[in-house]
């Protein structure tokens, strides 16, 4: 922010006679001849003729006329197709089509691929030696004199002008750098700082070049001075200075910057010319005194300084200074020390009333004020901005502030302080610099002279000449938490003032720096500041007004020899810069896609190539970007256009190969709204033309037989073509009979069009750019069935439907759950398992694992469960016609040989005897869920569920089959795939209101038959870090199967019925989520997304998953986690105390009774609310989804038998002895604090009258260091219920501290101190409770002379 904000650029209108009507242009420059693509407004004459509005344009926008094209644009983007406007015609533009009254939008384009021509300024026809001159900085290249210049959304200026007007160049903003821009430009137009700098010489020999700062600041300096650019990085100043990238979002007070800048400076010029430059310049002396009343001595040091903190508003009053001139007199004002602030004096021998204040002794050459407008309101405890007003004056006559008769008292003239001058400021509050390493003589005044007279004379001669010139303001705008900084600072070359805010200056005057004096055009009253504008002076800069010492700039002839050495070498890196930046702005850059001819997959990378390089040069450049060398010729490669979006061809480039690039892609431009393709081919091919107008079209063939789609076979066709012509040209492709062909269009995801009207053209039917079919041409019955119930479609359908999921089985054996599983899928029909039966028994007879058993007969299992759900009631013989169909699909999986009861027997038995110890770890308290169904229960709502919008395509080599022996790599959509990678998904949770289904009914029978989806499963080798030994399924499914029809046809793998495992859906960042709605598909979920099987029982409906933790209040780690359960609605808490008691005992070893153990509410790691016994939850408790509660394991009976009894932990401090005694608990029946106090009285035997408390603050149990909690707490607050501010103790749990206020603190050396903070410290690290409530200090700002900060590990 600057000020003048309310004179904001805005296009002018070219004046013309006010009857013609006018006609609004607005012009898009889509061109890459400027960094910024500027949109320039023209409201011209409906007379003006298409000649006049070209050169309108050409001078608004800053380009030679006829280099560039005009098109119409529809206020976004224009076509290819259309023809530029005639700029050599004297047509009026009414004529051309232009409308009045309306906006009418016009695009600045290339000309014959050429970008525009800028127009050259005038100050670039000046010879080389007028430049080397420096009397200011140079013009910008390339800038022109219009107002457009420069357009900014961020700041306002009273006059916007280009940097050939203003001759300056600006500092770019690293992020928050704006505080170290202004001091930097600052000291830029500061001649004696730039002068002395430039004289000082770097010796590379001795010093790292990119750890210096003096030298980073000549470079810089040198670069703002000659520069051409419009604004200049910082980045190699703040690299000197040690930071790294996170110092640039770190905002700093820019007067703490010039001290610790100028300390640094000092560093460096340690014995050099310069070791004295910033005493010289900036700082001056005063005398901290103080002096008896009673018999006038006085006690004086000197102090020095490099700049006045000047305080906007005294403590304690509303009233503002009015001017720096008030508030300086303010800060010399003496105050009486008396009373109790009595002053001992040594020649008194008493406590004496005494005179205590400063006296400037000597004023610097460069006078720098800070306005302290930052201070800390002691009624909100925050730092708050004081946007009082407060003047300061062009002129500032500094002599009625200079010390000249120092007090006539003889003992004022004998006697000094013995601390002398380096015992530091005693005013440090006030006083921000403290460099006194110098004797008591200055240039200003001799301090040891004893003729006074002399003395005042010196002075005399010095106030006569204590004139300062401003010429620098800082400026803040913003408040205390953050803002902007910049700086407006007065040129000694022309007496102009100029506004640097960081890549942008401009003139401003003499008005503008009035408006930063801050505060508001009313008066306000006690609230002004308030209401007072953010944007006023923060520091102020003088300069005094002397003849003899002001200095100019150093002229180009006047540098010395390092210095014209080192503007050669930054003007040849500009060039360089310059040269790259022009080959850059030449340089065409487009997305360049390859489908690789023997790996198949499609690559992309970016092709840049320049504009002049043609066709057959840039194939070249893309040939070897890809790659391709070892996998095919660069004669059978050509570049093509190309729509990656719709996977489209649009055009090839035949006979073009000698035409630049540059014509081809339409020019430079910053974004193509196409891409290219590298095509190939084998040497016995030749190239399809590709013509503009085609549309591609991808046929996959459909083998009925084997069920298989074929992978794309490409061809062009026309919209204008009957479905009978597109046969035919099929038919040529892939060498199949026209007359039997069907064509099945796949307009959008399952929409799946037989095209069976002969004349009807394919834009009729729906083609566009990119489309897919699928054709098919035997000579089937099946050609005859209706389209929606024919063997093609329901092969297409599940096609379409299918995706493949990696699922995760658990790690445990299946145990006795499996070998019922087994029993009860085999004996409602004996099943074929005479393989896996010869398998388990094995040459010799020996028996094999359960796990060996499930890899081997997986298949066969499968079946068993796969027939018991299409044959179910053995009465039902209704079965829908999709089922059926299906069932004649899937015919292998009927090919069961009755004869293998015998075998499914022996293999029962052979089960059970493998692994006996898993009978136990199987058998789980799930006594209410039925396992003895004989059906398999599969949720009959299974098309309900919307689907997802994935499209599958196979881009395989061999053919794809869709049955039992579908392929591992079958079900495949590489683009597709890509493209729902970032689709979002929907998290499943476990509330009733959001469909969390039981598995079964309240009888806990099976819902009812469902229609068979397609599901198929293979052994998957993970990749490495998956797990060891874990075990993976590469899953094929329908999409539109239920969660539950999907649990029951994982059955067999995990060895236990559904109603035993759990489903988690693993997300982008490795979390799992339970999947729990059972009667939703699975249409969510989208090619290679991960599953994971845990074993455990399912929820029914209205159930929720508890994680149960317990709460150890005395432990170092409170928070210890117990175990998984259950919980359901209209439960009460004693019910699922009674079902956790078995739990406990089993799985955490807790022998407890009902009455020992109460259950809370669980916030983080915070103890909350206590569940009372009789509480129902859903009704008293709320609860939800993975909910978290605590057990609290009781030393008693429980005292909580009430929702009005109030339950708080309380811990005594010992101060005496250092000490926190442990957590005791103190149930109240109020929520007053007389009774806590009696109720801790109780306990600690401490007296009633004696006992203070505070509250925790931050997590429990609210740690704190004991060095800290004696002070830092807010001890015994003035209130009578703890339900109200500063306590809000309103539920259970809240950390009460409480000590007896006689008690003394411990004393403790220094030693003892060091050693009880390193202990707390390490406490307080390993809890990971480092006094979280304390605000987050402020990073310090430093600069490191070595160029880099030392890591030290003990900090935050």
């Amino acid at each position: 922010m600057v000020p003048s904000e309310e004179n904001q650029l805005v296009p002018k209108e070219v004046e013309s006679a006010a009857e013609e009507p006018r006609v609004l242009c607005i012009i898009q420059d889509t061109t890459n001849s400027k960094t910024v693509n500027e949109r320039v407004t023209l409201n011209v004459p409906a007379s003006t003729s298409l000649k006049r509005l070209f050169e309108d344009v050409a001078s608004k926008v800053g380009y030679v006329n006829g280099t560039f094209d005009l098109m119409w644009g529809n206020g976004d983007n224009v076509t290819d197709t259309q023809t530029p406007i005639d700029q050599n015609s004297d047509k009026t533009i009414l004529d051309a089509g232009f409308e009045p009254g309306k906006k009418n939008f016009l695009h600045l384009m290339d000309k014959d691929g050429e970008q525009p021509h800028i127009i050259p300024e005038e100050s670039g026809t000046t010879d080389d030696s007028a430049q080397d001159r420096f009397i200011g900085p140079l013009p910008r290249e390339g800038s022109v004199g219009c107002t457009n210049d420069y357009v900014s959304q961020s700041y306002s200026y009273s006059s916007v002008l280009s940097k050939s007007e203003t001759g300056y160049v600006g500092l770019v903003n690293q992020a928050m750098t704006c505080y170290l821009n202004s001091l930097l430009q600052t000291l830029f137009m500061t001649p004696e700082f730039r002068n002395a700098l430039y004289k000082w010489e770097f010796e590379e020999s001795e010093e790292d070049p990119v750890t210096s700062i003096p030298y980073q600041l000549q470079r810089l300096f040198v670069l703002l001075q000659t520069s051409k650019k419009r604004a200049i990085e910082t980045t190699d100043v703040t690299r000197s200075f040690g930071w790294d990238s996170s110092e640039a979002w770190q905002q700093h007070d820019v007067q703490e910057l010039c001290r610790v800048m100028f300390d640094a400076l000092e560093q460096k010029w340690k014995q050099t010319e310069q070791a004295d430059l910033i005493n010289q310049l900036y700082q001056g002396k005063l005398k901290d005194y103080v002096r008896c009343l009673e018999c006038g001595y006085e006690g004086w040091r000197i102090d020095t300084y490099l700049d006045i903190p000047l305080v906007i508003r005294p403590y304690g009053s509303n009233q503002a200074f009015a001017s720096v001139e008030e508030a300086l007199h303010a800060f010399i004002q003496p105050e009486i020390l008396d009373g109790p602030n009595q002053y001992f004096c040594e020649r008194c021998k008493k406590k004496c009333d005494a005179r205590k204040g400063l006296r400037f002794l000597h004023f610097p050459y460069l006078l720098t004020l800070q306005l302290k407008r930052f201070d800390f309101d002691y009624t909100t405890m925050h730092r708050i901005k004081l946007n009082d007003r407060m003047t300061f004056p062009e002129e500032l006559d500094m002599s009625v502030f200079i010390d000249v008769e120092d007090e006539k008292s003889p003992q004022t003239e004998s006697c000094t302080d013995s601390g002398a001058e380096n015992e530091g400021s005693c005013h440090s509050d006030q006083m921000s610099n403290d460099f006194s390493n110098d004797d008591g003589v200055d240039e200003g005044i001799c301090l040891e002279s004893n003729s006074a007279a002399e003395r005042i004379s010196k002075a005399g001669s010095e106030k006569n000449s204590l004139l300062y010139e401003l010429f620098s303001v800082m400026v803040h705008s913003g408040s205390a938490a953050g803002g902007h900084y910049y700086a407006c600072i007065k040129s000694f070359s022309d007496d102009q003032w100029y506004s640097f805010n960081d890549q942008h200056v401009s003139k401003i005057t003499q008005e503008d720096i009035k408006k930063t004096y801050g505060g508001s055009s009313g008066s306000r009253g006690y609230y002004s500041s308030a209401f007072a504008s953010s944007t006023n002076a923060y520091m102020l800069i003088y300069r005094l007004k002397d003849p003899m010492r002001n200095a100019k700039f150093l002229e180009a002839q006047d540098y010395p020899e390092h210095i014209k050495q080192l503007v050669q070498k930054e003007r040849e890196l500009e060039e360089q810069e310059k040269r790259q930046r022009e080959i850059e702005r030449n340089t065409c850059k487009i997305k360049l896609f390859c489908m690789h001819p023997t790996k198949q997959i499609m690559m992309e990378n970016k092709l840049e190539v320049h504009k002049d390089r043609t066709l057959k040069e840039a194939v070249e450049i893309a040939y070897k970007l890809m790659d391709l060398e070892e996998a095919v010729p660069l004669d059978c490669c050509r570049l093509v256009k190309y729509d990656e979006f719709h996977d489209y061809l649009e055009r090839s480039y035949e006979g073009e190969e000698d035409t630049p690039m540059g014509l081809l892609l339409g020019g430079v431009k910053s974004t193509y709204m196409f891409d290219l393709l590298l095509e190939t081919r084998r040497p016995d091919q030749i190239f399809q033309c590709y013509k503009p107008g085609e549309v591609m079209v991808k046929v996959h063939v459909v083998d009925l037989k084997t069920e298989s789609v074929a992978p794309p076979i490409s061809v062009r066709a026309y919209l204008n073509q009957t479905v009978s012509e597109f046969k035919q040209l099929i038919s040529k492709a892939t060498h199949l009979p026209a007359e039997t062909m069907r064509v099945v269009l796949e307009r959008c995801y399952n929409d799946l069009r037989l095209l069976n009207v002969s004349n009807k053209t394919l834009k009729a039917e729906g083609f566009f750019r990119s489309n897919k079919v699928f054709i098919e041409s035997s000579e089937s019955l099946d050609r005859h069935v209706a389209y929606t119930d024919s063997h093609l479609w329901k092969l297409l359908d599940r096609h379409a439907n299918t995706i493949r999921l990696y699922v995760s089985l658990p790690e445990q054996s299946p145990g006795s759950q499996f070998r019922r599983a087994v029993y009860q899928k085999s004996s409602g029909d004996s099943g074929n398992l005479d393989e896996a039966c010869e398998r388990v028994k094995g040459p010799a007879g020996n028996r094999k694992s359960v796990e060996a058993i499930l890899e081997e007969s997986t298949e066969k299992l499968k079946s068993l469960s796969l027939q018991q759900q299409q044959e179910g009631d053995n009465g039902d013989s209704s079965k829908s016609t999709e089922a059926s169909d299906f069932e004649n699909i899937e015919s292998p999986l009927n090919e069961i040989d009755s004869s293998a009861s015998a075998e499914n027997r022996e293999l029962e038995n052979q089960i059970q005897i493998s692994d006996p110890e898993n009978l136990q770890s199987e058998e789980r308290s799930d006594s209410d869920v039925n396992n003895d169904r004989s059906t398999s229960s599969v949720d009959s709502d299974i098309l309900s569920s919307s689907h997802s919008s994935d499209t599958l395509c196979n881009v395989d080599n061999a053919p794809l089959p869709l049955a039992n022996g579908l392929d591992s790599h079958s079900i495949t959509s590489s683009r597709r795939s890509k493209a729902n990678q970032g689709k979002k998904e929907t998290w499943d949770t476990a509330e009733e209101d959001s469909g969390t289904d039981s598995e079964y009914d309240e009888s806990g029978k099976s819902r009812g038959e469902a229609q068979y989806m397609y599901f198929k499963s293979e052994p998957y080798a993970a990749e490495e870090g998956s797990g060891e030994g874990q075990k993976w399924l590469m899953v094929h499914v329908d999409k539109r199967i239920t969660l539950s029809a999907f649990k029951q046809h994982l059955e067999p793998f995990v060895g236990v019925p559904s109603s035993h495992f759990k489903v988690f859906r693993v997300y982008a960042s490795n979390q799992e989520f339970e999947s729990v709605r059972l009667n939703e598909t699975l249409s969510s979920f989208s090619d290679d997304n991960k599953i994971t099987i845990r074993l455990g029982r399912a929820l029914k409906k209205g159930e929720y998953r508890v994680k149960v933790y317990q709460l150890l209040v005395n432990e170092q780690e409170p928070c210890k986690f117990l175990l998984d359960a259950v919980f359901a609605k209209g439960m009460t808490v004693r019910q699922s105390k009674e079902e956790l008691l078995p739990q406990l005992q089993e799985q955490c070893g807790l022998d407890l009774t009902i009455d020992r153990f109460r259950l809370r509410k669980k916030t983080w790691k915070n103890p909350g609310t206590v569940f009372l016994d009789y509480h129902i939850y859903e009704e008293d408790i709320n609860i939800s989804s993975n909910w978290e509660v605590f057990l609290e394991v009781l030393d008693g009976i429980e005292k909580m038998k009430s929702m009005s009894q109030l339950a708080v932990l309380s811990r005594r401090w010992r101060p005496s002895e250092m000490k926190l005694d442990s957590f005791q608990e103190v149930v109240l029946e109020s929520s007053s604090v007389e009774e806590l106090k009696e109720k801790l009285s109780e306990i600690s035997g401490i007296p009633l009258e004696n006992i203070e408390f505070a509250k925790g603050r931050g997590t429990f149990p609210c740690d704190i260091s004991i060095l800290e909690i004696h002070q830092d707490l807010d001890w015994n607050p003035k209130v009578s219920t703890l339900n109200v501010w500063p306590l809000y103790i309103c539920d259970d749990g809240a950390v009460i501290f409480y000590r007896d206020k006689t008690e003394e603190l411990m004393e403790l050396t220094d030693e003892q101190r060091n050693e009880l903070m390193k202990k707390e410290s390490s406490r307080l690290q390993k809890t990971g409770h480092r006094v979280t409530y304390s605000p987050r200090k402020e990073k310090a700002l430093k600069i490191y002379l070595d160029g880099a900060p030392n890591k030290d590990l003990t900090q935050d």
